[in-house]
């Protein structure tokens, strides 16, 4: 139910390490091209376990038996922070449906904070994989409201949720409120703040993605 890709080195690694370093995520076009690359790679392992069905190829000189998805599908991602490793899901499966949802942190005064759901875009879900990315999965909260939203409007054979890095407290929530839900992550941490931020994690995505934003 959990893929962690920096148990076996790669160069997901690689670009794990850059998008945590402060000397280089500063530069935010390769922040991004990070997030979208490790995306890339996911979506690229995820395929692996999508139902396929036996095709045939008709080539100028013959034809060729071979396998293809039997079905296309749906890639979700919650704005803004999604929208990198989003991105690189669509690179790999370019004839996917897709799904929008705006979850965010609505911070209160006393430092907690709420999510909060303003819009969603969304085809049929009905027996559809599902893989919804969201670069940090933290405290889990955006993720579960998406998750519920989404299921709200249809039943997917399948959820995966597809993150650049984890911390064990949100895959705990995760998996407490949605079992069936498989998770892909370029690395997992250990610790979360009062405030909801990985440690040692990388900071802001969206922020580092986009730039700084007024907090609501």
């Amino acid at each position: 139910m959990i893929n962690n890709l920096s148990k076996h080195h790669s160069l997901v690694s690689n670009w794990i390490n850059e998008i945590r370093n402060v000397a280089i995520q500063n530069d935010r076009m390769r922040f991004r091209r990070n997030l979208e690359r490790i995306g890339e790679i996911i979506g690229y392992e995820i395929s692996k376990q999508l139902p396929s069905e036996e095709i045939i190829i008709k080539t100028p000189l013959g034809e060729k038996k071979s396998h293809g998805l039997q079905s296309q599908p749906v890639l979700a991602t919650i704005l803004r922070a999604g929208l990198p490793m989003h991105n690189g899901l669509l690179n790999y499966f370019d004839k996917a449906d897709n799904a929008f949802l705006s979850a965010y942190r609505k911070h209160n005064a006393d430092g907690s904070f709420e999510i909060c759901m303003e819009y969603m875009s969304c085809p049929s879900l009905e027996n559809r994989t599902l893989i919804i990315s969201d670069p940090m999965l933290a405290t889990g909260a955006s993720l579960i409201k998406t998750i519920e939203h989404l299921k709200a409007v249809g039943s997917p054979s399948e959820i995966h949720v597809v993150c650049a890095i984890a911390c064990k407290y949100g895959i705990e929530k995760l998996h407490t409120a949605f079992p069936e839900v498989t998770i892909w992550c370029g690395d997992i941490d250990d610790e979360i703040t009062s405030k909801g931020y990985i440690v040692p994690g990388l900071g802001d995505a969206g922020d580092l993605a986009f730039g700084e934003k007024l907090q609501h």
